[in-house]
Parts: C-alpha cells; structure tokens; sequence
C-alpha cells in the first residue's frame, strides 16, 4: 500500500503520459491534492504547436478540437485509474485555458480516496 505522497508521485507520472499520448506532449508542471473524495489536478501544459497555429487561422476549430482532446483524456485517464488504481470513479471534469496554458482536472471518487490506498 504506497503512501499518499507515493500515490501522488505515481499519479503525476500517469497524468503525464496519458496527456504525452494524446496531445504528444507532456506538462510543464503539476500539482495533484486530496480532498476527500475528490482529485484534484492543476496543471501548467505548453500549448501543442498545431493548434496554437490552428486557434490563429478559426478559433472555433481550434476550440472543437480542445473539446474532442479533452473528451478523449478524460476517457483514457478514467480507465487508467479504475484498471490502475481500482478507483470507483463518478465522474471527472475537466478544463484547459489556452490563454494561460492551465487546466484543472477534478476526479470525483464514490468514496474517500484515502480508503482506496
């Protein structure tokens, strides 16, 4: 059984590949916490390149294709933590601001996450 601070550390890592896997390119930064029965992820991206470019030429493009990523993450890292970690996991919301280059990830759990551990 690792310990909250290992179980963040492997966390961080597979946030990171599954975000390298989907948009090729890892995060800059990130923070994971543990808010009962919530994750809660924010994280510092560097923008993929193509749709930097794509965002300048139609925005509303740009934005379709964030949603259809974001969609798409969302789906992979909630396997990977059911098959993983054995989380019963509710729900997971997720936001990217290209502006800023943040997105915040919330996982919410059926139960405490400390109970899964």
């Amino acid at each position: 059984m690792p310990s909250l601070g290992e179980f963040k550390q492997g966390l961080i890592k597979d946030y990171n590949d599954v975000n390298s896997r989907i948009f090729g390119i890892g995060v800059v930064r990130q923070k994971v916490d543990v808010v009962g029965d919530k994750l809660i992820i924010i994280a510092l991206h560097k923008r993929v390149p193509s749709l930097a470019y794509l965002s300048a030429l139609n925005s509303n493009v740009s934005e379709l294709a964030d949603h259809y990523l974001i969609k798409g993450f969302k789906n992979e890292f909630k396997q990977l933590l059911v098959e993983k970690y054995g989380f019963d996991v509710m729900t997971i919301f997720k936001d990217y601001d290209a502006e800023a280059e943040l997105s915040a990830t919330v996982v919410v759990m059926k139960k405490d996450v400390r109970d899964y551990l």
